[in-house]
């Protein structure tokens, strides 16, 4: 829609996994640096690469396949959730091996046939299999098998396997330590530095045909960093979404009031950083109680029916008892380590703490017994109530 506006011969922020777009960071640079070191050293048997969701994994295999020398006979795995059957049986497939009306048995003799036979002809098989951290233990411990056939020299099989961190915790099991010896090759792709993502952007830009399509105030960079993390995926979202707002303003440039806007309305439709509401808890930020009560007050505002709003209440009544327990926690080493000290004052602090978080629990579970709009709790009675803890 708007690539004629800013001169651009395609969209940049797409959300494929397109190697053409490819931005080389520092550790992206590596992890491709170690798998083509991986696939063309012959005793490589296993091969892991971990990273966030919208790290950039996959684009970085697709630009390793684009690469791929025609001696190396590749079999590519994307669906993970499927029983151990159908994981032997999409790799023979995607060999081109016949499949239809065999059994587990009878496919590991064929794929074990077939790599004898690629080995004899001087070329190479590989798995990569993408969304590893989706097999069972058991699944994984059968994929080791299949890297069993070796010659004096060289493996028959080389195996790369690619998934989010929780990976490397399956891998850490007791019962997976001779697949995790067998891994020659280990990289993880950590997100974009805050240079890194203005450099990122102004890469895709190029690429797109156009690095000076749009200019970004100052400030914006930060901003964009700050809410993305550095994860190439949501960088895209963002500055799809600001190129749009900039084309229909007829501006080319993006303003930082523009971007904290739409980074606010992304978040609140979208949620992205939900998941650590946790992880907040557990360094005892006030920003963790802030969120509660923006979530609150959403929640007043809104009709209280339906599954979806049952589902919010528990999950907020579940933070709250987090933070209860956080709260308590506090107390009692700051009484064991002021013992005998004149710390009274703190005590006392957060028991009205606690005392407060109980009030909250109570008024919120009394919303599931009321109909819309017949309670309500009081959002300046709430924020004198936070003031006067945290202030």
């Amino acid at each position: 829609m708007y690539t004629s506006f800013f001169d651009l011969r395609c969209k940049p922020f797409q959300l494929t996994p397109d190697p053409e777009f490819l931005f080389m960071s520092k550790v992206h640079k590596r992890a491709l640096t170690y798998l083509n070191y991986g696939i063309r050293d012959s005793n490589t048997g296993f091969v892991l690469v971990t990273g966030e969701v919208g790290t950039g994994k996959t684009t970085i295999i697709r630009n390793l396949i684009r690469e791929l020398r025609g001696d190396v006979k590749l079999a590519r795995i994307d669906n993970t959730k499927v029983t151990s059957e159908q994981l032997i049986s999409m790799i023979n497939e995607d060999f081109g091996l016949i499949v239809k009306g065999k059994d587990k048995t009878r496919m590991l003799s064929e794929l074990t046939d077939f790599l004898i036979n690629e080995y004899a002809r001087g070329r190479r098989s590989m798995i990569i299999i993408d969304e590893a951290q989706n097999l069972t233990p058991d699944m994984l411990e059968e994929v080791r098998l299949l890297s069993n056939l070796e010659t004096d020299k060289s493996k028959l099989l080389q195996i790369i396997l690619v998934g989010q961190p929780e990976l490397r915790n399956i891998l850490a099991i007791p019962e997976l330590r001779q697949l995790r010896q067998r891994i020659n090759i280990s990289c993880h792709i950590q997100p974009l530095t805050p240079e890194e993502t203005e450099e990122y952007i102004f890469h895709r830009l190029e690429v797109a045909g156009n690095r000076k399509a749009v200019g970004f105030e100052s400030g914006a960079f930060e901003a964009i960093h700050s809410f993305s993390r550095g994860t190439p995926r949501l960088i895209n979202i963002i500055c799809d979404f600001l190129m749009l707002s900039a084309f229909i303003e007829k501006k080319k440039e993006v303003s930082l009031a523009l971007v904290k806007e739409l980074i606010g309305q992304i978040e609140t439709e979208n949620r992205y950083w939900q998941d650590e509401t946790s992880a907040k808890y557990s360094g005892g930020e006030p920003g963790a109680v802030k969120e509660i009560l923006a979530r609150l007050n959403r929640l007043e505002r809104s009709p209280l029916k339906g599954d979806l709003a049952q589902a919010e209440r528990r999950e907020i009544l579940e933070r709250l008892s987090a933070a209860e327990e956080l709260l308590k926690k506090t107390a009692a080493e700051l009484h064991a380590k002021l013992s005998g000290m004149s710390a009274g004052n703190s005590d006392t602090r957060l028991i009205y703490v606690i005392k407060e978080l109980d009030s909250l629990k109570e008024k919120i579970a009394g919303l599931e017994k009321k109909e819309p709009g017949e309670s309500k709790i009081n959002n300046r009675k709430k924020r004198n109530i936070w003031e006067r803890i945290f202030n």
